[in-house]
């Protein structure tokens, strides 16, 4: 067929790489007088034609190239004071977290995870730096209570925002009170949560930065920290679904006061120790807020685009709340298994496998720079970094440890661990020096110093080579509350 007069003609092709140049020419040909009519309809089709495809051409590929050159987002949600003996997907049964399980059963289960703190502000401190916490002197809650992290140092949120990352925190913060230690001040651009420790109801130390960056009072019965927390992190996840994004959640659940409404109770009717109740209550509460947070990703078609990180700060204060350890020896604030061996797991859909378990120890100081490699950031050696980027092991890449060594101070306590072998100093001042085997031994229940006295060497060794490195505590650890001292005080009043 011959082209109608002035009609656009194609002269150009896609062009491979980010971008693309399509290239259109007028060309006319000579229109027949006796057919004219035709002829100027074809040009209009031709015409109409034409301009459609240009315009598609021009667009249809920029999204194409947008959607698999887009950065890929970041999901961190911590629970509070949950042992090691928690969760289904742990092997415990009498708590359905169906939502929770699922991290661990479409990725990776991490059965020898770590934090490098025995209890709440020091491991997140560890956390958010990618470094040892006692490397800038963060041992105690009294630093996160009194002081804040220090401003020397670089956070997850600041590294990731400088790549082009939009970053919320929602929930407890735990690391400074101060304007300049609050999260918007360490590379957040928006906090929803408590500055420290609080109840679930009428939270204090609250801070909303839409609001306000001051503190605010919450007054509403209905308020309820786990909920509440989802149902920000839902609404931010809207707001920012076209950006690449960091969202770190760590929900006060299961810290006491154990709290939660009626109808969660009502699920454990059949739970007759109350104290456990409550537990169970609480940590249902956090499994459907989990729940909320994950549908919402795949409901923005972004699932196979996160990666999802769901570890424990701790592990759990078994007489306080009933936190199980499971076979582990100590609770939370040890040094002992039970105190740092924690819930972890990964997800991230044709990224990380599904369904399985990684059986190498990690810690939660990997975190960073696994998510700084993701993102397709270069990691400066100078930083000093004492995590590494976990990706190559848990796919199966690269079939070394992560860590052949992992260390921990707290106060007089002590640990290291490496290879299979422990060495350890519990809690009292009378407390001896123990060396377990894990891989036989996992409640650290027989101490072999005497029959591996060169072993318990070796390893002292290198712990005092390491603890040579660690700064001083930046304040000292926090004197527990006295209920008897409170008590006389109140009737002296």
């Amino acid at each position: 067929m011959v082209s109608p007069a002035g009609a656009i003609a194609y002269d150009g092709g896609l062009q491979a790489g980010p971008a693309r140049i399509v290239v259109l020419k007028l060309t006319s040909y000579p229109a027949s007088p006796t057919s004219s009519g035709v002829y100027a309809m074809l040009r209009t089709v031709y015409v109409c034609w034409s301009i459609v495809w240009f315009l598609s051409a021009l667009t249809t590929p920029a999204t194409v190239c947008h959607a698999a050159d887009r950065k890929p987002n970041f999901l961190v949600i911590l629970s509070d004071d949950v042992g090691w003996g928690e969760y289904g997907f742990q092997g415990a049964k009498d708590i359905p977290t169906p939502n929770i399980d699922s991290i661990a059963k479409n990725g990776v289960r991490c059965s020898q995870g770590y934090v490098s703190g025995p209890y709440c502000s020091p491991t997140r401190a560890g956390f958010l730096t990618g470094r040892y916490q006692t490397r800038f002197g963060h041992e105690f809650n009294s630093v996160g209570d009194k002081l804040g992290l220090a401003l020397s140092e670089t956070t997850i949120a600041q590294r990731l925002k400088a790549v082009g990352y939009s970053t919320c925190a929602v929930g407890k913060w735990h690391l400074g009170r101060g304007p300049e230690y609050r999260p918007t001040s360490r590379g957040f651009d928006e906090f929803f949560g408590t500055l420290a420790n609080t109840p679930y109801y009428h939270p204090n130390a609250f801070v909303d930065s839409r609001a306000s960056g001051n503190i605010q009072k919450i007054d509403s019965d209905e308020f309820y920290t786990t909920e509440e927390y989802a149902a920000r992190a839902v609404d931010w996840l809207e707001r920012h679904k076209g950006d690449p994004w960091f969202l770190y959640l760590p929900f006060n659940a299961q810290h006491a006061p154990l709290q939660a409404p009626q109808k969660y109770l009502d699920r454990f009717a059949n739970i007759p120790d109350e104290n456990r109740k409550k537990f169970a209550a609480v940590m249902s509460a956090l499994d459907d807020a989990v729940g909320r947070v994950l549908t919402k990703i795949r409901e923005l078609e972004q699932e196979e685009n996160t990666l999802v990180v769901f570890f424990s700060d701790n592990g759990g204060p078994t007489r306080q709340t009933t936190s199980s350890n499971g076979p582990l020896k100590g609770v939370k604030a040890t040094t002992w298994e039970g105190g740092v061996r924690v819930p972890f797991c990964m997800q991230w859909k044709g990224k990380l496998p599904a369904g399985k378990t990684y059986e190498n120890p990690i810690i939660q100081l990997d975190l960073l720079p696994t998510l700084l490699a993701a993102a397709g950031s270069e990691i400066d050696p100078a930083w000093r970094l004492d995590g590494v980027n976990l990706i190559p092991y848990l796919t199966g890449e690269n079939a070394g440890k992560p860590h052949e060594t992992l260390y921990w101070r707290f106060g007089a306590q002590w640990a290291i661990r490496h290879g299979d072998w422990k060495l350890t100093r519990g809690p009292g001042a009378a407390a001896e020096v123990g060396l377990y085997n894990l891989a036989s031994d996992i409640g650290e229940s027989k101490d072999l110093t005497a029959d591996e006295p060169a072993k318990a060497k070796e390893l002292r060794g290198l712990w005092d080579k390491w603890n040579a490195e660690q700064a001083p505590p930046s304040l000292p650890k926090e004197t527990p509350a006295n209920p008897a001292a409170k008590n006389a005080k109140k009737k002296a009043a």
